[in-house]
């Protein structure tokens, strides 16, 4: 379906009632790209194109993208169910998808409290459409690269309680950063975080494999920017000071597997994830 605005209509939703920022149709947005390859309708033409490059590369982009959404579902009940967190801030958390955060979270205990960061402002204008009656999720504009402007936002505070334990999310986020920038990104947030909060790290991961090469060169080339594909020995970096929680950094599909996590996917050994806690 075509997502395209009508002359007169640029500051209207994509369904017509939600009110959105002025956006540059010529340029790929990784967050509406991430939408149209998780099957969602908030994209233009310009964001179809850049993911066909993706598909290009690698036909199952669609899994790889889906692993993700996997992974939080099951991290976030681990989190809630079993590690007794009832504060999550979600970041780079993308256009609202099948399986949000707080939905995941609310089905164990209504009570969890989710902030959700995001720095394309559609992500703000939707966000703000969806929790429309939530009183206990939000949505802020935020930069990664920011941790500051992050937790230190008025309206993160008003929703986390930093002397009681809280979980991060980062995922599928720090590779489309550069990698000083990431490294330097990934000290921040872990400076930020108070003895006892929890860390989700996931990223794309180069176990020595073509085609993480191939997704990395279609990232460029569709104009979405980096898509970093990193070793074990990076990623090992992303995650010193933390202790991790069991079974440590591993393929995405294999931390805390259940009966809806893939076993046979084939783009299993191109995302990896760990999750520790500050000491």
């Amino acid at each position: 379906m075509k997502h395209d605005r009508a002359p007169g209509t640029e500051n209207r939703g994509l369904d017509g009632t939600v009110p959105l920022p002025e956006i540059d149709l010529n340029m790929p947005s990784v967050a509406r790209a991430y939408d149209f390859i998780l099957g969602g309708k908030d994209h233009f033409e310009v964001d179809r194109r850049a993911s066909d490059a993706l598909y290009a590369a690698v036909p199952e982009t669609g899994d790889l993208a889906r692993s993700g959404r996997d992974l939080i579902r099951r991290t976030v009940t681990h989190l809630v169910a079993d590690l007794g967190i009832r504060q999550i801030i979600d970041i780079g958390s993308g256009l609202p998808t099948v399986g949000n955060v707080h939905e995941i979270a609310h089905r164990v205990d209504p009570s969890v409290h989710v902030v959700y960061v995001d720095k394309d402002p559609i992500v703000l204008a939707h966000g703000r459409a969806l929790l429309a009656d939530e009183e206990r999720t939000t949505v802020i504009t935020a930069d990664i690269r920011d941790p500051d402007a992050i937790f230190d936002n008025p309206t993160t505070r008003d929703f986390i309680d930093y002397d009681k334990p809280y979980a991060v999310l980062a995922v599928s986020i720090l590779h489309h950063l550069h990698d000083e920038d990431a490294l330097v990104t990934a000290e921040a947030l872990k400076a930020r975080l108070d003895p006892g909060a929890y860390l989700l790290l996931a990223n794309f991961v180069d176990d020595d494999e073509p085609r993480a090469k191939e997704l990395e060169r279609a990232f460029l080339e569709g104009g979405l920017g980096t898509g970093r594909f990193r070793t074990w020995a990076e990623l090992r970096r992303f995650n010193e000071g933390l202790d991790l929680v069991e079974p440590g950094l591993v393929y995405a599909n294999d931390w805390h597997p259940d009966d809806e996590t893939p076993v046979d996917s084939a783009v299993h050994t191109l995302f990896a994830a760990a999750m520790g806690r500050k000491r």
